[in-house]
């Protein structure tokens, strides 16, 4: 069983300060809880298949680097936000844009984002705390992974407490689980 351990360490706090790194988390816990579901699809004022490049643009300024590949025939954008230029508590932030549906293709529009929190800023009692109990639960690269239909991933460390990433999308049906073969 995993024990309890604090919400940011020295390394989580670098160079951008523990008062801001706290008030930052305490936010994301403060709206998320407030109303769990309501938030489930957004973090950093970012949600998937609504905003655009100009909105990522305005709040976190221009990205590290950025690519373009078609994907299925369509130009994508991909964005990075590494070092200084990642959100606050973060090592990196991966926004991909372009988006079909049913209007067309929408380039403009994030399709998904996933952050590489720095440890010990995202934890699963977070996590719970801020956007409830998962839809799903899993396994990716053999360690444990949260999903949730409104368009959340989360993958754990193999102690299932610490977050490696949480990649947001638009709603995203789950199957529901197979039944157990009869023996």
């Amino acid at each position: 069983m995993a024990t309890a351990r604090p919400w940011a360490s020295e390394q989580a706090v670098g160079r951008r300060g523990g008062r801001e790194l706290a008030l930052l988390v305490l936010l994301i816990a403060g709206v998320a809880g407030a109303s769990p579901r309501a938030h489930a699809l957004d973090w950093g004022l970012i949600d998937p298949g609504h905003t655009t490049m100009e909105a990522v643009r305005g709040r976190y300024g221009d990205a590290t680097r950025s690519s373009t590949q078609k994907i299925d025939g369509y130009d994508s954008t991909q964005w990075v936000y590494e070092g200084t230029q990642a959100p606050v508590g973060m090592e990196r932030m991966v926004v991909d844009f372009g988006l079909l549906t049913p209007e067309g293709y929408r380039p403009q529009i994030v399709r998904s984002f996933l952050l590489h929190p720095r440890p010990g800023t995202f934890n699963r009692a977070l996590v719970v705390q801020g956007w409830g109990e998962p839809t799903g639960v899993g396994e990716q690269s053999g360690s444990p992974a949260f999903m949730y239909e409104e368009g959340l991933f989360v993958s754990f460390d193999q102690d299932a407490w610490e977050v490696r990433t949480m990649l947001f999308t638009p709603r995203q049906k789950i199957p529901p689980p197979e039944p157990a073969p009869p023996r």
